[in-house]
C-alpha cells in the first residue's frame, strides 16, 4: 500500500510530535519512525483536570489525525511538486529548560518557530522534569534530574548527532549543572559495531573515552544559550532590581530567601554543604567527577541573553556576567531593523581572563560577597562569551522583560542556533 503524502500542515505537526519528552506512552510520544502513540483528545482531557503546571508531557498539541508512519520507520517522504523527496531525520537535539515555578509549556512557543525554521534539522526537547515547586529542590537536585531526562531522551533515539540547550532564567543554572554530568559520559544506543566501537575489550575502554572526550552525552555540544540567567546569583548589589538598589530590602531578601527553599540558599550564596564554597563559586571550576567548565567550553557557541531594562527580577550585571563598570553605556545602543529589541551585541573574545587572573583560592576561600562575585565573573570569562543585551522599553510589555525575552527575542531570533 501507497503511503499517505501529508500535506504541508500535517507535516507542521508531525514535526511538532518530535518534541515530545522521555517518558511513558503519552499524547504525542514519537516512537519509530514518528507515529503517535495515543489520541490527543483522551491526554488532553486529562491534562485539564491537574494543575496548571502539570499539563502533559508533551509541549505541543499532537496532530488531530496522526500521519500514517510508512516504511522501515527511520525516514519520512513528502510529495511535493517535483514528486517524492526524501526529508531527512533530525539530528540536532535542542533541550529547553524553564525557570523558577515554570513549566515545559512556557516554551511553546518558541519551540515551534525553532522546528518551523528548521523541520529537517532540529528536535526541541521541553524539559518537563523541573516544574512548580520542584523548582524550589535546589540547583544540583534539578541538574540531576535533568540529565537523566536528557540521557532518556538521546537513548530512545540513535540519529542524534548534536546538542544543544537553551535555558530561561533559573533554567540556565539548572542546564549548567546538567552538562557538568553529562560531559564525557556515553548514552548507550547503538550496539557497539552499529557506533563505531572498538572490536577488543582492551582497546574498547581506551577507544571510548577518545570517543567521548568533549561530548555532551555522546553528542557534538554546538550551542549553550541562556535568557535572563543569574549567573552570579541574586545576592549581590543590584543583582534584583525590584529592591531598586536598596541595602536594607535586599538584605530582607538575603533573610526570607528560605520560602524558595534549597533553590533560596543557592541564589543568595547562603550554601556551605560539608564546609564547602557556595554551590554557584564551585560551578564556575571543574569539581571533581562533575566537569562544569569542561562541558561549558566545549559547546562552540555560548550566548548571554540580558534585559538592560524593565527585568524586575534578574539584573543585568548577573545575566550578562560582567562587572556594574563593563555594562554598555545606553548612547551605545544600536537599531536593529530586523531584531528592534536587540540594542546591544558583543562578539565573543577569545582571552577575556588569562588562566593565572584565576586560582581555585578564589573559589575555595572568598572572604566577602564582592570577592565572591569577582570569582564568578572571572571564572566563567575564562571562556568565551557572545552577549546580546535587549530592551523592551518601547514595548507595551516591558514590565514583563524577564518573561517577555523568552518568547519574543527567543522565537524572533531562531537563527541564534546556526550562527
Amino acid at each position: 500500500m501507497k503511503p499517505h503524502s501529508p500535506s504541508s500542515a500535517e507535516r507542521s505537526d508531525e514535526l511538532s510530535l518530535n518534541m515530545a519528552p522521555a517518558g511513558a506512552a503519552v499524547a504525542g510520544e514519537v516512537r519509530g519512525g514518528g507515529k503517535a502513540v495515543n489520541g490527543g483528545k483522551r491526554s488532553r482531557r486529562k491534562g485539564r483536570g491537574r494543575s496548571a503546571y502539570l499539563r502533559r508531557l508533551s509541549c505541543f498539541k499532537p496532530a488531530a489525525d496522526p500521519p500514517a508512519a510508512g516504511g522501515g520507520g527511520d525516514r519520512n517522504l513528502d510529495k511535493g511538486d517535483d514528486g517524492e523527496r526524501e526529508r531527512r531525520i533530525p539530528t540536532h537535539l535542542v533541550v529547553t529548560v524553564n525557570g523558577i515555578i515554570g513549566s515545559a509549556a512556557n516554551w511553546r512557543f518558541a519551540a515551534k518557530q525553532f522546528v518551523k525554521k528548521y523541520p529537517d534539522d532540529v528536535v526541541v526537547h521541553c524539559s518537563e522534569c523541573n516544574y512548580s515547586t520542584l523548582t524550589f529542590d535546589g540547583i544540583d537536585v534539578m541538574g540531576e534530574r535533568l540529565a537523566e531526562e536528557v540521557i532518556s531522551a538521546i537513548a530512545r533515539r540513535p540519529e542524534l548527532q548534536k546538542i544543544s540547550f537553551v535555558g530561561h532564567s533559573l533554567g540556565g543554572l539548572i542546564a549548567r549543572y546538567a552538562i557538568g554530568i553529562l560531559y564525557g559520559k556515553d548514552v548507550p544506543r547503538n550496539p557497539p559495531e552499529e557506533n563505531g566501537g572498538c572490536k577488543t575489550y582492551a582497546s574498547g575502554t581506551q577507544c571510548m573515552e577518545e570517543k567521548l572526550k568533549g561530548k555532551i552525552a555522546g553528542l557534538e555540544p554546538m550551542n549553550f544559550i541562556t535568557f535572563a540567567t543569574p549567573h552570579l546569583g541574586s545576592r549581590l548589589h543590584k543583582q534584583i532590581p525590584i529592591l531598586r538598589g536598596s541595602y536594607a530590602l535586599e538584605k530582607m531578601a538575603y533573610h526570607i530567601s528560605w520560602i524558595i527553599r534549597r533553590t533560596g540558599k543557592h541564589l543568595f550564596l547562603k550554601d556551605h554543604d560539608d564546609g564547602k564554597p557556595p554551590l554557584l563559586l564551585r560551578m564556575v571550576s571543574d569539581c571533581g567527577d562533575l566537569k562544569f567548565m569542561s562541558a561549558l567550553q566545549s559547546f562552540k557557541r555560548r550566548v548571554a541573553y540580558s534585559n538592560a531594562c524593565y527585568d524586575f527580577i534578574v539584573g543585568w550585571k548577573t545575566s550578562s556576567i560582567r562587572h556594574q563598570d563593563e555594562l554598555p553605556k545606553r548612547e551605545s545602543f544600536t537599531k536593529s531593523g530586523k531584531y528592534p529589541h536587540v540594542v546591544y551585541v558583543e562578539k565573543p573574545q577569545t582571552a577575556i581572563v588569562q588562566q593565572e587572573d584565576f586560582s581555585e583560592m578564589m573559589i575555595s576561600q572568598p572572604k566577602s560577597t564582592s570577592e565572591m562575585e569577582e570569582a564568578m565573573i572571572k571564572g566563567l570569562t575564562r571562556i568565551p562569551w557572545e552577549r546580546v543585551d535587549i530592551s523592551f522599553q518601547k514595548s507595551i510589555q516591558k514590565i514583563f522583560a524577564h518573561c517577555t525575552i523568552q518568547v519574543t527575542a527567543n522565537a524572533s531570533n531562531t537563527s541564534i542556533l546556526y550562527q
